[in-house]
């Protein structure tokens, strides 16, 4: 075994960013990053007309709306350690992106906003990180604004995410009167001070809570308030349990506020220290250790155009053993051919440099001539290594596209290829009708206005979208000889997707019963993987 490979994996974590619209996601990734040296000052997404933009949110389109529509991978070195982060589109719309990024990711964080606590786009991303057992961390984020009870924050997340919950510092103070926190593991109160922009912490004082000091500089309702709620909480609340934190059953939490920076210092250290290097990961022929000489690593996520420029096409690889290294020849699992990687790049979001090497725990961006598709597998033997496929989920919305211009058709189904190829719209065909006609379904209806938006900027192409009443779409699992028997109701269509599997869409779910009870030879899906 390579010293030199296990040493690097040690050093890695890799993680993805997870919450719902507006809890401050982005702002916390760019504080992270700001720690790590990365960058020098933080964007601003509070407003469209903003003439500085978060650093993660490099498409045209993600600047005027001012939210991430997108992934994008960022990496930096902090305290001998090699970070990636995930940074996820926190819309819900938006959300299949974010769940491929999860199967990339080691460990994750979520961020909650104090006001609101758990919200619904949370909830469904929380489940993809419980489905994988990874870590999750929390961090209540706002704590210098008006918000709800630091005892019912973790009661809801306790409730509606069925995961238990440590607190790691509890606030001392809340809104106007927030003073800081008192870090449970270190015993020290870190004082916080809005007129210091930018300090992560005014004062540390560090000692046993009775002692006078802390009376002094809280104040004597603020102090006895602290005492009697760490004391609540060590003979009611859970204990730190690493190795439940580990297999994803106790979430650690961190109060904070990004926008100010107050406590996201010390939650990275501690983040650091307690999140695991890359892991074993699961494959056709058992776990694959990371610490093992042959090169593998899996696509997870495909971009086109990140360059208008050159109009490139870039696949995105999570390495999750050996070493890479730039020009080597690899196996192409699925395809069975050899090919090999001249031009690896690495992402601080659309910024790219060209990498040597790059280990287990690191995303790389490869040049996609068009044959990689999500999921693929990349091996640097013939041992036939093949990660699990990663599924495609269910999308909600539907319409009919075309292209205004018939003279631009080419175009327009070059376009709906590659985009289809990323995962941002699912395509379906209506089988065995004289004109070929495109149904596109999507998670949620902005990616819509995304679609038309990217194809009129990156391939010149106007479209009609035609909106259609189905809302959910089932995966046929069965007899293919059976299809023309398949018995259905008036308001369900059979379609195929893009590997020609049979698809029924429906408008309701009583249609969805309907077909079941009527077909009992067939089985229905809800989630497909790809082929």
């Amino acid at each position: 075994m390579s010293k030199s490979i296990q040493s690097e994996v040690q050093k890695r974590r890799t993680f993805a960013i997870i919450s719902h619209p507006d809890a401050g996601k982005t702002t916390l990734t760019e504080k992270l990053l700001l720690y790590g040296g990365a960058i020098r000052e933080a964007g601003s997404v509070k407003s469209r007309k903003s003439q500085r933009h978060a650093v993660s949110d490099w498409m045209e389109i993600e600047k005027q709306r001012g939210i991430s529509v997108t992934s994008s991978v960022l990496q930096f070195n902090y305290k001998s350690h090699c970070i990636n982060i995930l940074d996820t589109p926190g819309h819900q719309d938006f959300s299949e992106d974010t769940y491929r990024t999860l199967m990339a990711a080691d460990s994750a964080v979520m961020v909650v906003d104090s006001s609101k606590g758990v919200e619904d786009q949370t909830k469904k991303l929380f489940k993809v990180c419980k489905m994988r057992g990874i870590p999750i961390f929390t961090f209540i984020n706002k704590l210098d604004r008006e918000g709800r009870d630091p005892y019912e924050l973790l009661e809801d997340i306790e409730n509606n995410l069925g995961i238990r919950s440590y607190p790691m510092n509890w606030p001392i103070g809340s809104g106007k009167h927030f003073k800081g926190v008192y870090n449970r593991r270190s015993n020290q109160v870190e004082l916080f001070d809005d007129g210091n922009h930018g300090q992560s912490k005014s004062t540390t004082l560090t000692g046993d809570l009775s002692d006078e000091k802390f009376s002094t500089l809280l104040g004597l309702g603020l102090h006895e308030k602290l005492q009697e709620d760490l004391e609540l909480l060590d003979h009611a609340g859970d204990p730190y349990d690493h190795a439940k934190i580990l297999s994803g059953e106790l979430t650690p939490v961190f109060f904070g506020s990004a926008l100010t920076n107050f406590g996201v210092e010390p939650f990275l250290n501690a983040f650091i220290n307690m999140t695991p290097p890359p892991s074993p990961r699961s494959s056709n022929l058992g776990p694959v250790d990371p610490n093992s000489e042959n090169f593998t690593g899996f696509i997870f996520k495909i971009q086109a155009n990140m360059n208008p420029t050159h109009r490139d096409r870039i696949a995105f690889l999570r390495i999750c053993s050996g070493k890479f290294e730039k020009g080597m020849q690899v196996t192409h699992v699925q395809e069975n051919k050899k090919i090999r990687l001249a031009q690896p790049q690495q992402f601080m979001a659309q910024d790219r440099v060209v990498v040597e090497e790059a280990y287990p725990g690191d995303i790389i961006g490869i040049h996609d001539p068009g044959i990689f598709k999500i999921g693929d597998t990349l091996c640097a033997d013939n041992s036939g290594t093949a990660y699990h496929d990663i599924p495609i989920f269910a999308p909600e919305h539907f319409a009919k596209v075309y292209t205004k211009n018939a003279l631009k058709r080419k175009q327009f189904i070059k376009g709906i290829t590659q985009l289809s190829e990323e995962g941002s719209i699912q395509v379906f065909r209506r089988p065995n009708i004289g004109v070929e006609e495109l149904i596109i379904g999507v998670v949620g209806v902005l990616q819509f206005e995304v679609l038309e938006y990217r194809l009129k900027n990156e391939y010149g192409v106007d479209v009609i979208i035609e909106t259609l009443p189905y809302r959910y779409v089932r995966w046929v699992k069965s007899d293919l000889n059976q299809n023309d028997k398949i018995s259905m109701t008036m308001d369900t269509m059979l379609v195929e997707d893009a590997s020609e599997n049979p698809v029924l869409i429906f408008q309701n779910e009583w249609s969805i019963r309907q077909i079941e009870e009527r077909n009992k030879f067939m089985k229905l899906e809800e989630i497909s993987i790809r082929s």
